[in-house]
């Protein structure tokens, strides 16, 4: 069942990642009652304890759905309301067609009180912006100071929250989900290495520089590290580069595909000499028949089928086992990929995630009890709300032991995983979760749980930092980003692998930097310096 829990982890992180809850409403506080209650359409908030409100109100809510359970057979949310006095008409269309149902409804006026969970893919910066000034999205600021005291511990905790929050024109239009889990600094899943490989080999350090890699790479293909009498070892795979890119990138002292920030100065990392450096070792790899020929063409599944049959030695994924098939035991043989230097970057660089998700949680003008919303949802972004978001209430995925640890109990038969069976307790699962993201108290840990936390400890946390700020742009530098970018991401794509794979030679970098300099790149950078001053002044 740990096993199947860590999907949870998945769900959250990759994508991104959660927050939690707890306290306070109103809007209009008399002297006699500052502690204790205040109103909103005739409605009496309380600004602590529960109910949250004495008379029973009913709101709408909009958020994506997983297709597990119905949002009101839930018994999280069933438990919640009923603590609460606060219940729901939920409007949960499936993920795939969640962003097409929101633009809809924005668009026809007809938007549901609150939008839950949609996250930066589907209520997007440039939407928060947009509705925010035209009014459809209450500025939530003020609510916050005044009823939701953990969110705003968080942000004082954490100023760089409120920054990355807080729109071109002074205001808050969404909460973020916030991820504080031993994990949150992963930039995307890490690599791993075979441990098996790693022993049959007498390997007892790990590779910290590029040129100490390419050596271990050199001996996975040469020396049969698998035992089977075959040269059918793969160094090193991916799909794409889309897992690995953000590791190698780091080697040559990069923190970005794309726009990053070195020292107060925004610059575009694919048209710097440290990115020909990471294109010329990766080709170098390529040729060497190092790197996965089939890199560029192979699904993950492919991969996958690969890391079974014990052919990888470097490969990308959440943890090892999700590629090799071992258990969670076995898989901790297999170490984390330790940061590399580099001849052009001596000292480590390593992207970190902010541990920021953006637009999980906003009001709509729709709304007539916002400051009973904003409680509601300040009890996710605190220990107990997020544990009982996290794995529901007792009873069901989990219930106390003698020792006050919480011990899981049996999925009932018609659920395939212990994951299927907490999505369909709580809301919390596969989506941005408007929640804080952490351990669980009192949750048992494994040894693999304790695993990741070192490994992480040692090769992310001390390197981590984030490549460019959560920024917001105005609509007029939006638009412009948006005429550039398209074409700009496609003709860089394409031409990473090329040159990875020499159908394109490195000896014609130069027209590659001109066709880039002529897509307005000079444009494209200024607009995100522009804002990261603007994020670094607020």
């Amino acid at each position: 069942m740990r096993k199947k829990l860590w999907y949870l982890l998945i769900s959250f992180i990759c994508c991104a990642f959660i927050v939690g809850c707890s306290d306070d409403e109103t809007t209009g506080d008399d002297d006699n009652k500052e502690n204790d209650e205040s109103s909103s359409s005739d409605v009496n908030v309380n600004k602590e304890d529960y109910p949250i409100v004495d008379e029973e109100i009913t709101l709408s809510l909009m958020a994506p759905g997983t297709g597990l359970a119905e949002w009101e057979d839930m018994p999280t949310l069933q438990q919640y309301s009923e603590k609460t006095n606060i219940y729901f008409e939920y409007d949960t269309p499936p993920l795939s067609d969640f962003q097409t149902k929101l633009n809809l409804a924005f668009a026809s006026g007809d938007i549901a009180d609150i939008i839950f969970g949609a996250g930066t893919g589907d209520l997007t910066p440039g939407m928060e912006v947009d509705y925010g000034q035209q009014g459809i999205l209450q500025p939530l600021e003020d609510l916050i100071d005044e009823y939701a005291p953990n969110f705003k511990a968080l942000m004082e905790e954490n100023p760089e929250i409120k920054r990355s929050i807080t729109t071109t024109d002074g205001h808050i239009y969404a909460l973020p989900a916030i991820n504080q889990h031993p994990t949150a600094a992963w930039p995307a899943g890490p690599m791993w290495y075979n441990g098996t490989w790693l022993d049959a080999l007498g390997v007892e350090e790990l590779p910290k520089t590029t040129e100490e890699l390419y050596e271990l790479l050199v001996r996975f293909k040469t020396e049969d590290p698998n035992g089977n009498g075959e040269a059918d070892e793969i160094p090193l795979t991916d799909v794409q580069m889309n897992s690995t890119r953000r590791w190698f990138l780091a080697a040559f002292g990069m923190k970005e595909w794309g726009m990053e920030e070195v020292n107060g100065e925004a610059r575009y990392a694919p048209m710097t000499e440290n990115y020909k450096e990471y294109l010329t070792y990766m080709n170098k790899l390529y040729e060497e028949e190092l790197l996965d020929p089939e890199t560029f063409s192979q699904a993950d599944e492919q991969k996958k089928a690969k890391g079974q049959e014990d052919r990888l030695g470097l490969f990308p994924d959440w943890f090892s086992f999700f590629t090799t098939g071992e258990t969670e035991g076995e898989a901790i043989n297999n170490p984390m990929y330790h940061p590399l230097t580099s001849d052009v970057s001596p000292e480590i660089v390593l992207p970190g995630n902010p541990g920021i998700s953006r637009g999980a949680f906003a009001i709509t003008n729709n709304n007539q009890h916002p400051e009973a919303s904003m409680r509601w949802i300040d009890y996710l972004y605190s220990q107990e709300g997020r544990d009982y978001f996290d794995q529901g209430p007792e009873g069901y995925l989990w219930e106390e032991g003698e020792d006050g640890q919480r011990e899981f109990l049996e999925v009932p038969e018609e659920y395939e995983s212990s994951e299927d069976y907490r999505g369909s307790l709580t809301p919390a699962y596969g989506i941005t979760t408007p929640m804080l993201v952490d351990v669980v108290e009192n949750a048992p840990r494994s040894d693999f749980d304790l695993f990741i936390e070192k490994e992480t400890q040692e090769k992310v946390d001390p390197y981590a930092e984030t490549a460019f700020p959560l920024v917001y742009l105005s609509d007029e530098e939006q638009d412009t980003i948006n005429t550039i970018e398209v074409d700009l991401e496609s003709y860089v794509e394409q031409m990473e692998a090329k040159f990875i794979t020499g159908v394109e030679p490195l000896s014609k970098w130069d027209e590659y930097i001109q066709t880039i300099e002529n897509m307005n790149i000079e444009q494209y950078i200024q607009i995100h310096q522009d804002a990261y001053d603007r994020w670094e002044d607020s």
